[in-house]
């Protein structure tokens, strides 16, 4: 039988089928998330060691923070963090170093999503090259749940040639320093109206349900209703939607 090599979208779509995507809820989750980060930012030299083996910052609590774990096989492999606002009142991570990009958007009332901390176990990146694009899939569904006008990521200057590559992001600003880290951050951004056939078209895996997004993004890690009144939506909160 001839072998024929399986496509990237196709062995995407397989590694989905043993993916769960969880919202970190609780403390153990949180924690479980933080260490995988320490180890993550020390192997790239961005963070000093920390005692407790745990990376977190003050923005993991914010009401309107998504701190989302992606589990193969029932293991933690990577995880992201999101933040979401449509008002200067209602932060996000990048105004500290880009503010005068960040904040005329929020004034003009349109939606940003603030992706960060995106991290991986090391044996899973290495087994898996399809781990940033599952990692950065929740990023797509919450676009579509909060119907956001652009997307944002801080990363290391190394790592733009990939975002540019994978999503067409667009450079906003030179590296500058970042919050926490030892080393500059480049800022980019997607415009998602723009772009968004045009990456379903190339990476259909990003598509999703309603119920998918619902499960992950129907409230905070930390917050509740307060959250959604500042970004413009009016869902209920419940206590537990997984």
């Amino acid at each position: 039988m001839e072998h024929r090599e399986i496509r990237f979208v196709d062995r995407v779509f397989l590694l989905l089928e043993r993916i769960e995507y969880r919202r970190a809820d609780t403390l153990a989750d949180k924690q479980a998330i933080y260490r995988m980060r320490h180890a993550a930012y020390q192997r790239a030299g961005t963070v000093e060691p920390s005692p407790s083996g745990m990376f977190h910052d003050p923005f993991d609590e914010l009401d309107n923070a998504w701190l989302i774990g992606v589990y193969i096989d029932g293991e933690l492999a990577s995880a992201l963090r999101l933040h979401i606002s449509s008002s200067p009142a209602t932060f996000l991570p990048a105004s500290v170093s880009f503010p005068e990009i960040v904040e005329p958007i929020l004034r003009s009332g349109r939606t940003i999503i603030d992706g960060s901390r995106f991290v991986a176990r090391f044996e899973f990146s290495q087994r898996h090259s399809e781990i940033p694009y599952v990692t950065l899939r929740p990023t797509f569904l919450a676009e579509q749940y909060f119907g956001a006008d652009f997307l944002t990521a801080a990363c290391l200057p190394e790592h733009q040639a990939f975002y540019q590559r994978m999503i067409g992001g667009v450079p906003w600003s030179p590296p500058r320093p970042y919050p926490h880290f030892k080393r500059s951050m480049a800022f980019l951004g997607y415009d998602c109206r723009a772009r968004r056939d045009d990456t379903h078209a190339r990476y259909p895996f990003y598509r999703s349900s309603e119920l998918e997004r619902t499960r992950l993004f129907s409230r905070a890690s930390n917050g509740c209703n307060d959250v959604f009144q500042a970004i413009g939506r009016t869902e209920v909160c419940v206590a537990d939607t997984r």
